[in-house]
Order: structure tokens, then sequence, then C-alpha cells
């Protein structure tokens, strides 16, 4: 089931979370940055969200929104690997050089 919907991503610096709200429920993504890398820690969204089909839909505009830095991504929370896992092609380049997910 593929939602449409546009989803906007915020950089909440001061909380050091990517936040996002879905349907009135706050989506946020946990992150720490190390020199240009970006680790995606964890992953805090409302369970009626996720079975609605939304969690690849937000992790894909998240993916995009950090893409338009110059930062690469260390998935360290599972879901976010897992995503990017399936659409390796995709994100193969938002990677540091030599991990593999």
């Amino acid at each position: 089931m593929m939602i449409d919907v546009e989803i906007k991503i915020t950089d909440n610096e001061f909380l050091r979370q990517f936040e996002s709200v879905i349907n009135e429920e706050l989506v946020i993504v946990e992150y720490s940055q190390q020199e240009r890398k970006v680790f995606l820690t964890k992953l805090k969204m409302p369970e009626v969200l996720k079975e609605a089909g939304y969690l690849e839909p937000f992790l894909e505009a998240l993916l995009s929104y950090i893409q338009e830095g110059t930062h690469k991504v260390v998935p360290t929370n599972p879901e976010i690997a897992k995503y990017m896992r399936k659409n390796r092609r995709k994100y193969k380049d938002l990677l540091p050089v030599g991990m593999n997910i």
C-alpha cells in the first residue's frame, strides 16, 4: 500500500532530532553527528502510523532531506537500517565509504 502524502522533515538541532508531524502525530528520529556523519539512533513513530503504512514514506522523506546536505548516514536504528538495506541502490551514496548494511 503506497501512501501519497507530502512529509515535511524539520531538523530540531537543539534536541538533535529530525521531526515530522503526520496525521497530527509527532514522528521523531534522534541523531548524533560526528565529523561529516549523521548517526540515526532512535526512531519514534506511533504504532497507528506504522500500521497505516507511513514508515517507508517517512524514511524516504528523511533520507531525501539528509541527501540534500553533505553528511553521510550511519543507520544504527534497526528499522532504518532495514529500510536502507531494502533500497540499497537508492541510498548507497549516503553511506560512509567502506560501510555496508
